[in-house]
């Protein structure tokens, strides 16, 4: 294939998010790699960091070559109101989707392979939009994708979720049989589409604790989980549950797993971020464009300090970048 272009939301312009792609951009990729954003927002980040960097304006009608290292290749969109480091402004909240906007066009267009989110202010965010409720969410959305999947991943562990960003009250309700089969089947296919695995051996959690002890402490594992489970296995997918989460995560069972479905956020991401805060990434499934992105929020405080650390950026460039051509092998 020719050289592979990823595309980079940098999201919050007052958080980390342009410190992190300003420190990654000086790591050598073999992409070409455009930041969508206001040049001026960059170049004033730099200097506060004392960056020195190359801003390069960009258009996706260029042809396609590898970055070099120490350059930001940047497709303007200009702010709505200068920022000022750490301190959110509404006013900045339709940039941040207008950027997203842009990014998720070039990847449907095929002018982009790959899209690279940094982190958002979803609090910002709702006072244009009232039902935003995260990026995975929102690009399904922009997709038309029926069922996102959202997973991290960190060495040795990936974590994917049956329900995401939802109120607790209401994933007991969300727990069905259609729900579960539909997100084990996109797991599957992209786990051997996206990371390269042939035969992925998938563990997945019960939804109540010891899942369910037989009954007593619940239900679904016995009505909607475990005939799901039982389903699969008949078919040839290496799968097994439901575990009580609280003993799952442990080596003996994570050993040889290739992924851990958890029945929603709280149950599986925390032991996620303890294993790899800083060092994961978070990876959109079932959409028809590549999304990988940081594990981690805003830091509004660390942001223009000099302390954030772009490893989770440099993470989700190079693993967007893996898959983009796992896709195209």
């Amino acid at each position: 294939m020719s050289v592979p272009r990823l595309i980079v939301s940098t999201g919050e312009p007052a958080g980390i998010g342009p410190d992190i792609m300003l420190l990654a951009a000086q790591h050598q990729f073999d992409a070409d790699i455009i930041t969508v954003g206001d040049p001026v927002l960059f170049q004033q980040r730099a200097d506060a960091l004392n960056i020195n960097i190359n801003i390069e304006t960009a258009s996706l009608s260029d042809k396609r070559k590898v970055t070099d290292k120490g350059t930001l290749k940047v497709l303007p969109v200009k702010l709505k109101r200068p920022v000022v480091t750490g301190q959110l402004d509404e006013e900045n909240a339709r940039y941040v989707l207008d950027v997203l906007d842009v990014t998720i066009l070039a990847c449907q267009s095929g002018e982009a392979d790959g899209l690279v989110t940094g982190p958002i202010q979803k609090s910002i965010l709702n006072h244009i939009n009232p039902n935003f409720s995260g990026h995975t969410e929102y690009l399904a959305e922009k997709t038309a994708a029926e069922l996102p999947v959202m997973m991290l991943a960190t060495q040795g562990l990936r974590v994917a979720l049956v329900t995401t960003h939802v109120p607790l009250a209401q994933v007991a309700a969300m727990i069905t049989k259609k729900r579960v089969t539909q997100i084990i089947e996109i797991l599957a296919h992209d786990l051997k589409t996206q990371f390269g695995i042939q035969n992925p051996k998938i563990l997945v959690t019960g939804l109540n604790p010891h899942a369910g002890e037989n009954g007593h402490l619940g239900t679904e594992e016995q009505e909607v989980i475990e005939p799901v489970i039982k389903q699969f296995q008949s078919a040839g997918l290496d799968i097994s549950g439901p575990f009580p989460a609280d003993t799952l995560f442990t080596p003996k069972y994570l050993e040889n797993a290739d992924a851990v479905l958890a029945m929603y956020h709280d149950q599986g991401l925390p032991v996620l971020k303890y294993k790899g805060f800083g060092n994961a990434i978070n990876v959109t499934l079932g959409l028809s464009i590549t999304r990988t992105s940081v594990d981690h929020g805003t830091a509004l405080e660390l942001a223009g300090t000099g302390d954030a650390n772009p490893q989770s950026m440099l993470l989700a460039i190079q693993s967007a970048l893996d898959i983009v051509k796992s896709r195209n092998r």
